[in-house]
Parts: structure tokens; C-alpha cells; sequence
């Protein structure tokens, strides 16, 4: 028996009917019998090309208002048969049953049906049961059969029909029937989740994968699954990498605690924040924002929270980074900005961003809520005789949002809504306070009258002592240390003021 197969007859079955005339032109010009149902079957007699319809081969009508259209064992005799099984074949004619080579199938727009808000009814009636069972059937029997699973792959497939005169190689057929398996296993995947109610259960499917140069390192190989194009307009620059990828993830999950607020600016490096400032102008954030520490910011992710206009991009363009992402653009700033031929720019648009976070671990996956919640006024419970001003609180609410996306162990520090310095990634609270104070230092900033956020507790007193020495004069922290009276009575024996949220932000 040959791996290559001349196709003599198809089955098309399809909801979206873009890309087809020219694949039933080409079939039939070869001569191919075509089987069809309904629409598609209205669809090619309206080309004035011959159809045998499903019920004549069947001798049984379409019921339960197009419910019920192939499952048939004419149908499925005809996709399933074995070509070189004796048996197969002799029940092929004892059954009068049709060779079906071909089939062509595009399922209910189930997903999209979803989107748009329709009654459960309407989402029910969009779960095609004929469709997936001619995908899976046709694609079981690739050696004999092709399977063309979505409008997806319409293109691929005429161009192996049309460049091998009508055949298609087994390698082909291998092709399109693992392109099936995975339209099947992601529609299936979509109708699960719809229904799924339970958080013990998990599954994901990703139709968009993008190969990306490397992983983390130049010897990994990395992947993306998700909808970039969707997230993000590319307006300039070079492919993104996995670890651009890394910092623009982070970049967003930042911006977007600050997205209703002035004109706010942030760098990052290494998925933290290493400068962030709101100001009055774009200009004036991002200049102060360098000024967090202008040596790390060098190759390092830029996300505005407005537009950036010329005066930004000319300031901006005197930095070497990576990526640059804002929601809008004066158009002389991107002529600014386009300069640096391999510099990345991206309008970010719109797009609701996953209630979950999901990793891998150990020999599982770790799923979790996202941290959803941001610390606002209304939660601050003072625990002090001294309280903070209102310009403190505007500053410890701008500090715990950054110490909220900064890796744990965690300290920033904020003056005048700007970010003056954090330690971040140590093990230790006393490791990651040390480090602020030394960068700040490095940087010439004043901690005179700067104030200080922890992502967690302080189990002992040293660490409010270390940081009112270095000029801090409010706190802002989770509480819940069997010791919280340690820090509170130092806070008060120095007239510190320090607030408690209640909700800790770690991030490991």
C-alpha cells in the first residue's frame, strides 16, 4: 500500500465558509464526489458545482433541527474503513457503503459564542457534537484519511492538494490530524472550563503558540502561548525574548496600580521596579524615575500610565532599553523613538489580564488568585500615637503598591511619590532594608521624611530602628507578628507613625 493518496471523494461540513471556494473548485476540477450538509451543502451548489447530500447516502433526513445531521455508520464507515484490512473492505461493499477520503469540518463558533454574552441556551445549541466526531474519527484513521479540522488549516491544505495534483503523503495527513487532535482538545477544553465550577480541577489550552529565540539562557528553548497581538500594537523594534517577555509581564501588573492616577512613569529591571515617579508631566515622571537609580535602568523595560509625547521620547531616547509600552504615542515621539533600530515599542491596549497565576512545581502545577487587592486608605488601621499626614499616607500608598510587585523580601522606600529606593529578592527583612539605604545613599536621596513599605511583618524592632535612623518617619506594613508591639512601642518611644493593612504582598 502507498503513503500517497489521491483523493476522490470529501465530506464538507463547516460553519465559516471564508477560504472554501477555492478548495471545492480544485476538488472539482479533479473530479472529486463531494458529500455535504445544510449550509455548506447550499454554499457549493451555489457555485454551480455538484453535491450528493448526507441523507442520500444515509436514506435518513437531518433531525432534531440539525442536531442530528452525520452520525451515521455510512458516514463513519466511510472516514473509519481501513484500506487494507480484508474485512473492512468486505463490509465496505456488503454495506454499500461510500469511501469518504477527505473530510472538512469547522465546528460551531462555540467560544465566541460565550464571549458575546448569549443565554446559556443560545451557548448550549454552539456545542457541535457531528463536527468533533468527524474530527476525531478522521483524524484516528490518517493513514487513509485527511482531516481539515478548522478554516484554519484551509490554506495548508490546498496548498499540499494543489502541489501534489490531488494527493496528499502520509506525512501530511500526520500533519493535519495532530492540527486536529489539538482543535478538538481545545474546544473541549473551552466547553470544560465553561462549565467547570470546581477549583480542583485545571485545564488550560493555548491555540497562539510563538517560538521565541531562547529561554532564559541561550540553551533553553522558550515558548509563548497566549494572544500578544491582542495585548499589545508592535509599533518598532526587534522580537521580543522570553526574558523581554518576563519584564513586560511585570511591567503591566505595575502600571496597573497606578493606572487611573497623574502622569506615572516606571522602570524595570529583572521584573522590579528600580525607578517610579508621578508627577505632573511625562516628562517630569520619567526623569524622575531615572533618578531612582539611573545605572540599572540601563537595558531596562519603560511603561508609561498616558501618552508620551516628544518631550519624553527625546528625554527617553538618550537611554539605552529594551522596551518601551504606553497606551498612546505622539506621533514625533515614535519618530524619536524609532531611532534605535532594535528598541521595542508597544501600545498597550485594553485587555483583561488572567484571574489566575499559573507555574509549574515540583512534579505539578501551582495555581493561585491573583493578588488582586491594593492597599487604599479606608484599610489603613494606625497603630501609633503618632499618625501619619496626608501627604505620608499619599506616600505609603505609593510605596506599597511598588513593594506589592517587588520580590520578597522587600523594602521600599518613597518620598513625594517618587521611588527612592528598595531592596528586593534578599533573605532577610534586615538584608532587604540595608540595601535600600545603601542604593538610596548611592543616589544622593534625602530619607529625611521618606517613609517605608515591608510586604510583611517585622517580627522584631530592629528593622523600624535601622530605618528611623536613616530618616523614615512612617511605615506602612501588614501586621500580624505576635510581636507587633516591639516595632509599635519603638515607633512611639520615637515618634514614627506606622499604619497596618492587614494583607500581606508577598511575591516569591
Amino acid at each position: 500500500m502507498t503513503h500517497t493518496k489521491q483523493i476522490k471523494s470529501a465530506l464538507i461540513s463547516v460553519f465559516d465558509k471564508t477560504g472554501l471556494e477555492p478548495i471545492v473548485k480544485a476538488l472539482h476540477q479533479n473530479n472529486v464526489t463531494i458529500y455535504s450538509t445544510g449550509g455548506t451543502q447550499d454554499f457549493i451548489q451555489n457555485l454551480n458545482i455538484p453535491v450528493v447530500a448526507v441523507e442520500d447516502i444515509t436514506s435518513f433526513p437531518e433531525i432534531l433541527g440539525g442536531r442530528v445531521k452525520t452520525l451515521h455508520p455510512k458516514i463513519f464507515g466511510g472516514i473509519l474503513n481501513r484500506q487494507d484490512n480484508e474485512s473492512d473492505v468486505a463490509q465496505m461493499a456488503e454495506f454499500d457503503i461510500p469511501q469518504i477520503d477527505l473530510v472538512i469540518v469547522d465546528l460551531y463558533p462555540f467560544e465566541k459564542t460565550v464571549a458575546s454574552g448569549a443565554s446559556e441556551a443560545a451557548i448550549i445549541e454552539k456545542i457541535d457534537i457531528g463536527g468533533i466526531s468527524l474530527i476525531r474519527a478522521a483524524a484516528k484513521n490518517f493513514k487513509d484519511t485527511v482531516i481539515v479540522a478548522s478554516v484554519n488549516e484551509y490554506a495548508t491544505f490546498l496548498d499540499f492538494y494543489t502541489t501534489n495534483n490531488g494527493s496528499t503523503s502520509i506525512e501530511q495527513r500526520k500533519l493535519l490530524a495532530t492540527k486536529a487532535f489539538h482543535t478538538s482538545s481545545n474546544y473541549d477544553t473551552a466547553i470544560f472550563n465553561y462549565f467547570n465550577t470546581e477549583d480542583t480541577y485545571l485545564k488550560i489550552s493555548e491555540d497562539k503558540g510563538q517560538v521565541l529565540r531562547y529561554g532564559e539562557n541561550p540553551h533553553q528553548k522558550g515558548f509563548f502561548f497566549g494572544d500578544f497581538d491582542k495585548m499589545f500594537t508592535k509599533l518598532h523594534g526587534k522580537e521580543l525574548s522570553y526574558n523581554n517577555l518576563l519584564d513586560v509581564d511585570a511591567a503591566v501588573n505595575l502600571m496597573n496600580e497606578f493606572k487611573n492616577n497623574e502622569p506615572t512613569f516606571a522602570i524595570l529591571k529583572h521584573n522590579n521596579a528600580c525607578g517610579l515617579a508621578t508627577r505632573a508631566t511625562m516628562k517630569e515622571a520619567y526623569l524622575d524615575a531615572l533618578a531612582g537609580d539611573p545605572t540599572s535602568a540601563f537595558g531596562g523595560v519603560l511603561i508609561a500610565n498616558g501618552n508620551i509625547d516628544l518631550a519624553t521620547a527625546e528625554e527617553i531616547n538618550k537611554l539605552f532599553c529594551e522596551v518601551v509600552i504606553a497606551p498612546s504615542y505622539d506621533q514625533e515621539a515614535i519618530d524619536v523613538l524609532e531611532e534605535k533600530k532594535n528598541r521595542i515599542i508597544l501600545v498597550i491596549n485594553d485587555v483583561a489580564l488572567p484571574a489566575k497565576n499559573v507555574r509549574t512545581c515540583l512534579n505539578g502545577i501551582l495555581v493561585q488568585d491573583k493578588d488582586n487587592i491594593t492597599d487604599s486608605k479606608d484599610i489603613l488601621k494606625t497603630v501609633t500615637l503618632t499618625a501619619p499626614t496626608e501627604e505620608e499616607i499619599e506616600d505609603l500608598l505609593f510605596a506599597s503598591k511598588i513593594c506589592k510587585h517587588t520580590k520578597s523580601n522587600t523594602i521600599v522606600f518613597a518620598k513625594n511619590r517618587q521611588l527612592c529606593a528598595s531592596g528586593t529578592g534578599q533573605t532577610s527583612r534586615v538584608d532587604a532594608l540595608n540595601q535600600a539605604i545603601e542604593k538610596a545613599k548611592s543616589f544622593e536621596f534625602d530619607l529625611t521624611g521618606a517613609v517605608m513599605a515591608s510586604d510583611a511583618f517585622f517580627p522584631f524592632p530592629d528593622c523600624v530602628e535601622i530605618a528611623n535612623k536613616a530618616g523614615i518617619t512612617a511605615i506602612i506594613q501588614p501586621g500580624g507578628s505576635i510581636k507587633d508591639e516591639l516595632s509599635i512601642n519603638y515607633c512611639n518611644d520615637n515618634k514614627v507613625a506606622m499604619v497596618m493593612t492587614g494583607v500581606r504582598h508577598f511575591k516569591h
